[in-house]
């Protein structure tokens, strides 16, 4: 009896450090962007669309990954998708060029998470009953949380200390440890319907795919911007029509529609979505400001960040146990208003300030806000849904949120590109410095590729210019940088302002206690 709660115990503390690599994983990125970009000689762009690619694969295969477990066995599925990750965090540490980041951190790596989060929901309550059921889900919660609140510290860190090659190998150390312990698990055998509704899952998949890349194809300067998302809309809807198609004829669907007959579960899944918007708009922005244009190091730039993290961490702990009888709904609405304010108060900062410190009251109000939104939102959208329907329901749920981050990753850099590339050729065209030739060369090279870069990278490039044009190329890059980067920030803003108005909905629903089943769902 005691070797076997000794091995439960064991069990518990491997799934939650792999929750934990799971979730530390962007932030080691996001505070690594120059140097990665300065290592393997490529573009902020290139990396920033790296980074929305992998939540974006996430997202649009999570659904299907569920399905993947019921067939072959979620033991099995945990398996690949821990190893999935491996393979992408040893990319990392590996990788020569941005094009093994995005195959095998990206895409793979991003596979590997659609098949493991749904497999560790379902081998969690498989695995444990009663109390210890509830004691596991807590503890990989609070890995999760923890990860998201110290993520841009350590990895600022180690990346100043040591180097982003070594971040990626600890993750991969992590999860070979992790993979240590399978015999432990006990697959959870599937008794539901085998049939795979194949033509909604490759809706599903054009669908996302197509909106983000639309965005991130925009970013680059490709073609075929407008047909890519147009792609991704209409396969969205003809999902949705497919979905009710096939729950008609009685047939087994990617998702059951009748899901959405619940105002509550409607509502709440637009809102994570929008939430994560918010979030991946911020997480890209602000370290790209930090890095790119005060040109902080990893380490500032994770203790600049501390305050969104921390924030956040904090107020959904103290949240979720203080919350005693007040509404969901309410402090999901004092959330949305605070994450508002605070990117509302950011904006102006943006090209005024030449410290991080500055950047404090507004990013701790932002991050209160997004706590508030983390201890309340899962557990509203879930709560009115059967305990048997609950595992597809917040598969549905993540769905959304890692739909969001992508998007709100993908466009929030590309309107800062956008911005800066009309931004830094008007000025260049107006210049009394630099001569009609060199304007015109500044203007192809923008529009064929717009790159945020920092001044001092600036310079090596112009090193062969004459100092007056070097001056003067320098001089508008320092200008354009912060209002394309306040624009990008209008994407959280924005979301944040949506989530808002759309939380007086959610005041107008009944109030629906949460579940323990729906607790314990809210995974990552």
């Amino acid at each position: 009896m005691a070797a076997t709660e000794q091995a439960g115990k064991r069990l518990g503390l491997l799934l939650a450090a792999a929750m934990f690599v799971l979730v530390v994983d962007t932030s080691l990125m996001n505070v690594s962007i120059a140097y990665v970009v300065r290592d393997l000689d490529t573009t902020v762009s290139g990396v920033q669309a790296a980074i929305a690619l992998e939540a974006l694969v996430s997202a649009a295969f999570i659904l299907i990954g569920g399905k993947v477990g019921d067939l072959i066995g979620r033991k099995r599925a945990y398996a690949l998708g821990l190893i999935g990750y491996a393979i992408g965090a040893v990319a990392m540490t590996l990788a020569q060029d941005l094009v093994a980041i995005i195959i095998f951190w990206a895409l793979v790596g991003g596979t590997g998470a659609s098949l493991l989060l749904p497999a560790m929901q379902s081998l969690i309550h498989g695995n444990f009953e009663g109390e210890e059921q509830r004691r596991v889900y807590a503890l990989v919660g609070a890995a999760a949380s923890i990860a998201a609140a110290i993520g841009p510290l350590l990895g600022g860190f180690i990346t100043t200390f040591l180097s982003w090659r070594v971040a990626f190998g600890m993750e991969a150390a992590i999860i070979a440890i992790v993979l240590s312990g399978l015999g432990l698990v006990r697959d959870v055998p599937f008794t539901g319907v085998r049939a795979i509704d194949t033509v909604g899952a490759a809706l599903s998949v054009v669908g996302m795919g197509g909106i983000v890349l639309g965005i991130l194809v925009w970013q680059e300067g490709g073609e075929a911007v407008g047909a890519l998302i147009l792609l991704g809309v209409a396969a969205m809807g003809a999902l949705a029509w497919w979905l009710r198609r096939r729950k008609r004829a009685g047939r087994p669907a990617l998702i059951d529609p009748d899901l959405f007959r619940s105002p509550a579960f409607r509502i709440g899944v637009s809102q994570q979505l929008l939430q994560q918007v918010a979030l991946g708009g911020a997480m890209i922005a602000l370290p790209i400001y930090l890095q790119m244009v005060l040109e902080y190091n990893a380490l500032q730039a994770g203790l600049s960040l501390a305050p969104l993290s921390l924030s956040m961490f904090g107020v959904a702990l103290l949240a979720g146990r203080k919350a005693g009888d007040r509404r969901p709904a309410s402090i999901v609405r004092i959330g949305f208003l605070l994450v508002t304010v605070g990117f509302a108060l950011l904006i102006p900062f943006i090209p005024r300030v030449d410290g991080g410190w500055y950047l404090v009251l507004p990013l701790a109000i932002a991050g209160s806000g997004l706590g508030l939104l983390v201890s309340q939102l899962n557990n509203f959208t879930l709560g009115p849904i059967a305990e048997e329907r609950i595992s597809e329901a917040a598969g549905v749920n993540s769905a959304a949120g890692s739909f969001g981050l992508s998007f709100g990753l993908a466009c929030a850099g590309a309107i800062m590109l956008a911005t800066l590339s009309v931004a830094f050729t008007k000025k260049a065209e107006a210049s009394a410095v630099l001569p009609p030739a060199q304007q015109q060369r500044v203007a192809d090279v923008l529009d064929e590729d717009a790159e945020v870069m920092s001044n001092a990278q600036l310079e090596e490039l112009l090193a062969d210019e004459p100092p007056p044009i070097r001056a003067e190329i320098v001089a508008i890059n320092t200008d354009t940088r912060p209002r394309a980067l306040q624009i990008a920030l209008l994407v959280p803003l924005l979301a944040a302002l949506a989530g808002f108005v759309n939380s007086f909905r959610m005041m107008r629903l009944p109030v629906t206690p949460p579940s323990k089943a729906a607790e314990g769902a809210a995974l990552g």
